[in-house]
């Protein structure tokens, strides 16, 4: 499964329409996260024959097969509070946090 909130569908959009670069296809990605392990990312990309495409709200997204495999179900979501402004992944994807390390 994945998914995306209205939310994020509409920053996604805006963050598209103001883009000067002609990809317009969104890649969720494996990034490392430091001492709290790896995290999913996102960043324009052009789509290679190995990827899940999944289109929602217009928007499309690519992801890896075997990392969609390994990490579904992904729901992107955008928030704003007073821990900051962004876009969230959120997945099956566990942290590593516990190791001794500051994690907030």
């Amino acid at each position: 499964m994945f998914s995306v909130t209205q939310k994020a569908g509409e920053e996604l959009k805006n963050v598209l329409a103001n883009s000067t670069d002609e990809i317009k296809s969104i890649r969720i990605f494996m990034q490392d996260g430091g001492c709290a392990g790896p995290s999913l990312g996102m960043a324009l990309d052009e789509a290679a024959t190995d990827d899940e495409v999944f289109d929602e709200q217009g928007i499309t997204f690519l992801v890896n097969r075997p990392l969609f495999d390994e990490v579904k179900p992904v729901v992107v979501d955008f928030v704003s509070g007073p821990q900051g402004t962004g876009f969230i992944l959120s997945s099956s994807l566990k942290s590593a946090c516990g190791s001794g390390c500051s994690c907030s």
